[in-house]
């Protein structure tokens, strides 16, 4: 019988723990993140992520700072969006042709690390939109 109560306990413990490797191998490893980004996008971006690369001066189009507050808001599809396809207009070029999809995400995760994802905030529009109508 108590061979019975501990089966069920291993395998949930198995399930589990095979759950928690995948999501980490799908967020990526923000050791590798950094080394990728010292790479490609350091020069632009800064050692911390705020458009100040020892290559930015020589631009037209500053880097992004993901420092700003604007910044902070992308979500995560907006990130990976610029990372593969680049920004028009700019010297933000594409990546997908030279990091692969695993690359991209543990970049991604280095630079939410520098610069923490921070939500919008729509208090004061809602507040704004209450005061005109009363």
């Amino acid at each position: 019988m108590r061979m019975f109560v501990s089966l069920p306990i291993m395998l949930i413990v198995l399930v589990i723990g095979n759950a928690i490797g995948f999501a980490q191998d799908a967020l990526g490893d923000r050791t590798n993140g950094k080394a990728i980004y010292d790479t490609h996008c350091l020069r632009c971006h800064g050692d911390h992520g705020e458009g100040n690369g020892p290559e930015a001066s020589a631009l037209i189009v500053p880097p992004t700072n993901f420092q700003t507050p604007e910044s902070r808001m992308k979500s995560e599809f907006e990130l990976r969006s610029t990372v593969i396809w680049g920004m028009a207009f700019s010297p933000m070029h594409g990546w997908f042709n030279i990091l692969d999809g695993q690359e991209i995400r543990e970049v991604i995760q280095y630079i939410r690390q520098l610069a923490p994802y921070q939500a919008k905030d729509y208090s004061d529009l809602t507040h704004d939109r209450i005061e005109k109508h009363t």
